[in-house]
């Protein structure tokens, strides 16, 4: 039977309509009462690249002659039906007995056995007949022209399906609802004011957590790892990437914005902006700030190097290499002014291929960016900014992460 599944997913791989995907899956969306706008998309498992191409020759032959909700040359949003997950499961009947016995296996076809068990119930539309469940296709990294296609790339940001800064996310913004969230559901904000008397006379006015385009990352994604730990739920957003393990987030000043995050063990107190990464073993101080590229005229996204320390309050406006240091307190932006010593200046040479010394012996921020064993200081007696080649070795604390 299973070698019968593989000559099915060969010759639907081979029909001239098919095309093969870069991202799918079923995603349950919140459609608003008022607008009847997507206001956000929830995907049980994602199916990214290569993965799973049998399940997406299931769904495309499911979806028989059903006529998309949304598409584009780039992506499709189609809606759930009876007939759709009745095809499902006769296609999937090679694994549906161990799919039925161990409930962690075949996640495509869990997603199909809840929607039949939903089917029976008589749950697959809202009141006014619009699927709330929803298969989404991505078949190439276009401008997004859905939510479920929006969502669905933040997620595989967050998992790291993606590489983070992989992905086109022009003009999200526009594209999603600004929303009250109350726990995981989103309230439109024209039906709360219509709806605010009846409401609170009822007692039954959702407690508001926070209003934002973007739902916060733990209300869509576990954890990848169980030594990764967020303090505050409200200090990542959906999008950000956690790494590979022993990621620690502290309350207080930190956060972390979408397409951003950390490449491994990483203690984070300050502030991630969007499009940031930073390296593994890195340690990010008390309200240390990154700068992003979301606004305020940087263009150029930083990374912070492997085994790096940015110290409390300091602000970051460039890349930084392997092993550097930013004092607490100080900005090191890319037109700050550095002198370096004519001796400190070889050494950093030494580790830098490339580095180019100064007869001056000053450095515009811009010119030190992404170079390794930087220690940037500001001397107390003068106030000038000072650089100089790093002694000191970055090692966080080993039982923390």
């Amino acid at each position: 039977m299973k070698e019968k599944f593989k000559k099915f997913v060969v010759q639907t791989q081979s029909q001239s309509s098919y095309k093969a995907p870069l991202g799918f899956g079923i995603a349950r969306v919140e459609i608003g009462k008022k607008s009847g706008k997507i206001l956000n998309a929830t995907y049980p498992t994602l199916n990214w690249k290569d993965e799973n191409l049998g399940s997406y020759a299931v769904f495309f032959q499911a979806l028989g002659e059903a006529k998309a909700i949304s598409s584009s040359a780039s992506e499709a949003v189609y809606g759930i039906d009876e007939a759709f997950i009745n095809r499902a499961l006769e296609l999937y009947e090679p694994f549906l007995a161990e799919s039925i016995i161990d409930k962690a296996s075949h996640k495509n076809i869990q997603v199909i056995l809840e929607l039949k068990k939903l089917a029976q119930k008589g749950k697959l539309t809202n009141k006014k007949g619009a699927s709330k469940y929803r298969l989404c296709v991505i078949y190439a990294d276009d401008e997004c022209a859905s939510v479920e296609s929006a969502y669905m790339k933040l997620l595989a940001l967050s998992l790291g399906k993606a590489p983070l800064r992989s992905l086109n996310l022009n003009g999200i913004f526009g594209l999603l609802q600004n929303v009250a969230w109350s726990g995981n559901k989103p309230y439109e904000l024209e039906w709360l004011r219509e709806n605010e008397v009846r409401l609170k006379m009822a007692g039954k006015f959702p407690s508001i957590d926070f209003v934002d385009k973007f739902p916060r990352y733990l209300m869509q994604v576990i954890p990848q790892f169980d030594n990764i730990r967020l303090l505050d739920t409200a200090k990542t957003r959906f999008g950000a990437y956690l790494g590979t393990g022993g990621y620690t987030q502290m309350p207080g000043a930190s956060y972390v914005n979408f397409n951003a995050g950390a490449m491994g063990a990483c203690m984070n107190e300050g502030r991630i902006s969007s499009s940031v990464i930073v390296g593994e073993g890195s340690d990010v101080g008390g309200g240390a700030s990154i700068l992003g590229v979301l606004s305020g005229g940087n263009a150029d996204p930083i990374s912070i190097g492997k085994n790096c320390l940015l110290g409390v309050n300091s602000s970051t406006g460039i890349s930084l290499g392997d092993g550097c240091i930013v004092d607490g307190g100080i900005a090191v932006l890319a037109g700050t002014v550095f002198e370096i010593s004519k001796a400190e200046a070889e050494k950093l040479a030494e580790i830098n291929p490339g580095f180019a010394t100064n007869q001056s012996g000053l450095y515009k921020g811009r010119e030190l960016s992404g170079k390794n064993g930087v220690h940037f200081r500001q001397d107390s007696k003068t106030g000038k900014m000072i650089a100089f080649r790093s002694n000191r070795k970055i090692e966080l604390n080993a039982a923390l992460h």
